[in-house]
């Protein structure tokens, strides 16, 4: 279930990514990366208060939503949509297919009841397909939150996301 945010929470919060990063176009993508981080995915309101505070005369940059928004949407590890408690990135490569991947995405897909883009109705978990992870060497793999798995079978899956329940 996703909780409602205050409106005072999201601009102490840019404000404070502001502070950290700076008002330049460079510190877009971090200040993202922290609301994403503190919510698990951008809300609506962040891009326009993101929007409203770097737009201030004193050495603000002139942006809008539109184009905070298109950054947010461009990164895989941002979210403009709520996700899921853990998310699990899975990798669809051709290295990681040819090792086995297809058959390891069948059996996360049963195991978690829920299709690419989805997120479970407990709200726990949310199932995005990736290009790759950067890991081909050890496919197939799979990225639980900020933890890789390479080599995976069908017969671990249980086992992995135990370790998040």
């Amino acid at each position: 279930m996703i909780r409602e945010i205050e409106a005072t929470e999201i601009k102490s919060l840019v404000s404070s990514a502001i502070d950290h990063h700076g008002k330049h176009q460079d510190a877009l993508i971090s200040i993202l990366t922290e609301v994403n981080d503190r919510y698990g995915y951008i809300p609506p309101e962040a891009f326009k208060e993101i929007r409203i505070q770097l737009n201030i005369a004193d050495g603000g940059i002139h942006t809008s939503e539109s184009h905070l928004f298109g950054l947010a949407s461009f990164y895989q590890m941002l979210s403009t949509t709520p996700v899921g408690s853990h998310v699990i990135r899975f990798c669809e490569s051709a290295p990681c297919h040819v090792m086995g991947g297809r058959q390891l995405f069948q059996a996360v897909k049963d195991y978690l009841k829920i299709e690419p883009g989805q997120t479970s109705p407990d709200g726990q978990w949310t199932l995005i397909t990736t290009s790759c992870l950067g890991t081909c060497g050890v496919g197939p793999v799979m990225l639980v939150d900020d933890d890789i798995y390479g080599n995976v079978t069908p017969d671990q899956i249980t086992e992995i996301f135990s370790r998040y329940a």
